[in-house]
């Protein structure tokens, strides 16, 4: 039993010994061939100089450029604004989509860069961590936001303030409108702007667009996209440009410059102008002219808010008081102007801001309270003025949707 046991050890041996010597000869082989391959590589790159060959290896993540312009989504929108702080709220957020999913409202115009010039959620632009512009973040998870609009078809549109901005003016004082003395001029509440003039200022409020087209945004909608209306204006100097440019032509000129850019992006342009721009002939000063604007954006946005009209507007004694007359023959007109101008390209649509707050602060016997009738009369007033579309504006976001109810 023993003697068998020890031949077969043998044997085991033996036969491992035969494999082990096999494997080296097929090794060795294998590295000759590969040898006499390298050896032949190199001699055929014997007569190149390695030196004039470039390489990067950048071009191992180079791609070609993609255009979204083609999937542009247009809606027919009728909105409410809303805070980054509403979004941030999870409970006040999840009602609104409720109350949302119950109306005739599909759109949300959404604070991306807000009046202070912070930013809703964490931004990945270096000027915009140079400001400190998002060091507060109001909604962590933004993809999370986005990706609950796009669930309950809700289209999303991109607030930004544009050119009113304390907070990057603070970093970067070079940008800000100037007094005549060289200091950074502000106006009568103590806000700093960027000086509409500058073309670095420009790029700043456009690469903010980008990456909120990039995060989902449907719609780049520029607030304050003007010149300061108050304060002591007498003492500002705009510099050189000031003197060879028109108010008017700077601000038509951003927004071109804006809609050219953002062009590959697959998102509309949109602007937000005063309401009395609508029926003015000039550009009041602040560099909103109907004319001009009308063939450089997607959509223009009137703020025909009635309490923000002076006291016998359109012949109406209170205007906060007849929001149907007001908004209607703003809307009217606006409507009739941009049909009447002959331009090569496509035109901006009307879309109004309307009020869905009281404005008490006028006073006693100037104000009414704002409710399911005032509302339901601008929007009709809007639909009467030809128009289709229409955004509600409530600082609080706090809403009348018994107005926004289908008959």
């Amino acid at each position: 039993m023993s003697s068998g046991l020890g031949k077969t050890k043998f044997y085991i041996i033996m036969l491992t010994g035969v494999l082990i010597v096999a494997f080296m000869l097929i090794f060795n082989n294998n590295i000759n061939s590969v040898t006499e391959n390298l050896l032949s590589t190199s001699e055929v790159w014997a007569d190149y100089d390695l030196d004039e060959v470039k390489l990067s290896q950048g071009d191992n993540f180079s791609q070609p450029d993609v255009s979204w312009e083609p999937y542009k989504v247009y809606e027919t929108v009728r909105g409410i604004f809303m805070t980054g702080h509403s979004l941030g709220l999870t409970e006040r957020f999840n009602r609104t989509v409720e109350l949302t999913n119950e109306s005739v409202v599909n759109a949300w115009v959404i604070d991306v860069k807000d009046d202070h010039g912070t930013m809703t959620y964490r931004s990945s632009i270096p000027m915009v961590k140079e400001a400190g512009a998002d060091r507060i973040v109001k909604v962590r998870d933004f993809h999370a936001i986005m990706d609950t609009l796009r669930e309950n078809n809700i289209y999303p549109i991109a607030r930004i303030v544009t050119f009113k901005d304390r907070q990057i003016v603070a970093a970067r004082p070079d940008l800000a409108i100037k007094t005549n003395t060289g200091e950074v001029w502000r106006d009568r509440k103590g806000d700093a702007w960027l000086n509409p003039y500058n073309r670095e200022a420009w790029d700043y409020v456009v690469d903010i667009a980008k990456e909120a087209a990039e995060l989902g945004f449907k719609d780049i909608q520029y607030d304050y996209v003007r010149f300061p209306t108050d304060g002591n204006r007498s003492i500002i100097d705009y510099g050189e440009a000031g003197e060879k440019e028109t108010m008017a032509e700077a601000i038509a000129g951003f927004l071109e410059y804006a809609r050219e850019e953002l062009r590959d992006y697959g998102v509309y342009v949109s602007a937000d102008i005063f309401g009395l721009v609508t029926t003015v002939s000039d550009d009041m000063r602040l560099g909103q002219h109907l004319e001009t604007l009308v063939p450089v954006t997607d959509v223009l946005l009137p703020m025909v808010y009635p309490s923000h009209y002076a006291l016998g507007t359109y012949g109406v004694a209170i205007p906060d008081k007849d929001p149907y007359t007001i908004v209607y023959t703003g809307m009217k007109a606006a409507r009739k102007r941009a049909e009447a101008l002959e331009v090569d390209g496509p035109k901006a649509v009307m879309r109004p801001w309307l009020q869905d707050f009281t404005a008490s602060y006028l006073g006693a016997g100037y104000y009414q309270r704002y409710g399911e009738q005032q509302v339901r009369e601008q929007i009709q007033a809007t639909y009467d003025a030809g128009l289709e579309e229409w955004v509600l504006w409530n600082a609080s976001n706090r809403y009348t949707w018994d107005a926004l109810i289908e008959n």
